[in-house]
């Protein structure tokens, strides 16, 4: 052999394994360090080789990912994938969270109509902006391509808004706000309710303006709508739907008796998840694109559950999030799987095999992620029509919080006159 070329190291063998901890030099040092030696070599010797095939042009995006991203972000991108694929093979309920201005670029019709119709999501969380900005295509207003530095003084004067390197009219919100004051206004919005309750019902209103006005290609809204995908919005008055009912409140006072019911809406969401995993019997899994108040709203009916109500829960059991968040500043919406562990948030498996935090731009990669599923004809399934089950869901989770009452009117005192006691002592 070359004197520069080193030698190859001979594989760990079985054999080989036990001879070295049975070696004199194993028997110095403490015999379970080298145990654990050993069994790191024989996971290392099992590990997959990075060998990626030549790309020819012929391949199917699953091959693609498969073959050829096995490092860095590109093996988080697969493993994704993975996890994802495994979610609809093993029947899990999935809950998709997504932030960011997604529907002003298009990631709704890209990406999450075609999921909801081939049966992939059962429930959504998202922002009020979301909402809002997807029902201007429905109207006949366009979202365009813009220069990002091209100067914001100048697109003021010209009245166009920005959203990063995408523009569109401020006549745009304009007509926009006109469009839900008039739909908020509906008879059938005169109560109080959840923020499912309202994007149902919106949908509803929606997909009727989509049929007079020939729309072919539907909305988000109108699209949960036809499949009963639940749409929760954890900030509802955070975005410009909710100034439209600040609008119409000050406007018409108390006969504008639209009003949103946050309680019953936190209340809702541990329904759902609880229908899921008791009465469905079906593990959960949780797709977050993005991060902010739609991943925590979600991942929280979890500890809801189990340590406000007492009820038990395993948590989600896949988790899979795609953020560009560095996850060493304390942000929430970076965490991985393993914080989320701590709160009761996702299940030890997740945090074993079931979960990956994908570091990408969302945009960059779920459409690729969402063309390796949907190019395979089995990624298909009926939906769960969750937002169908929400009587019975809330009956149940009700049923169980009354069997506990007992014990958790322990959990609601706490003996205050103590601690304004020792509200004027010095710290020692």
């Amino acid at each position: 052999m070359h004197p520069f070329v080193p030698a190859r190291k001979p594989s760990l063998t079985p054999a080989r394994a036990r001879a070295i901890e049975r070696s004199p030099m194993t028997k110095t040092t403490s015999g379970s360090r080298a145990r654990k030696s050993a069994s790191v070599r024989r996971q290392f010797e099992s590990a997959r080789d990075v060998l990626p095939r030549a790309i020819t042009g012929k391949e199917t995006a699953r091959d693609v990912l498969l073959d050829c991203f096995p490092a860095y972000v590109g093996r988080q991108e697969r493993t994704a994938y993975e996890l994802m694929r495994r979610s609809i093979e093993q029947g899990h309920a999935i809950f998709l969270t997504f932030s960011g201005a997604m529907t002003p670029a298009g990631l709704h019709r890209s990406c999450l109509i075609p999921l909801i119709e081939r049966g992939l999501v059962d429930c959504i969380t998202t922002t009020g902006a979301n909402v809002y900005h997807d029902a201007h295509r429905v109207i006949g207003h366009r979202i365009r391509e813009i220069d990002p530095s091209a100067g914001d003084l100048r697109y003021r004067l010209a009245r166009i808004i920005r959203i990063y390197d995408l523009g569109f009219w401020e006549e745009t919100l304009l007509e926009t706000d006109k469009l839900f004051s008039a739909l908020l206004r509906g008879s059938e919005m005169q109560k109080k309710m959840t923020t499912t309750e309202l994007h149902y019902l919106l949908g509803r209103r929606i997909a009727e303006i989509e049929k007079a006005l020939g729309v072919t290609q539907p909305s988000l809204l109108s699209t949960a709508y036809k499949y009963a995908v639940p749409i929760f919005v954890g900030a509802v008055q955070d975005g410009s739907i909710f100034l439209n009912v600040v609008k119409l409140r000050r406007l018409l006072g108390e006969s504008f008796k639209l009003e949103m019911d946050i309680c019953s809406d936190v209340f809702e969401m541990g329904a759902i998840q609880h229908h899921c995993f008791s009465t469905l019997k079906k593990p959960l899994a949780i797709w977050i694109l993005g991060g902010g108040v739609p991943k925590n709203y979600t991942l929280q009916g979890e500890p809801l559950l189990d340590q406000i109500f007492g009820v038990p829960t395993r948590g989600f059991d896949i988790d899979v999030q795609i953020c560009v968040d560095p996850v060493d500043n304390g942000a929430l919406s970076s965490c991985p799987a393993g914080e989320g562990h701590t709160w009761g948030k996702v299940s030890a498996e997740s945090v074993e095999t079931g979960s990956v935090y994908v570091h990408a731009d969302v945009t960059a990669v779920f459409p690729w992620l969402t063309h390796a599923l949907l190019s395979d004809p089995k990624m298909q399934r009926a939906g769960l029509r969750l937002y169908e089950a929400r009587t019975d869901a809330l009956t149940a989770l009700q049923r169980e919080v009354d069997k506990r009452s007992r014990q958790l009117f322990k959990t609601i005192d706490y003996p205050l006159g103590i601690a304004q006691k020792g509200r004027g002592r010095k710290r020692s």
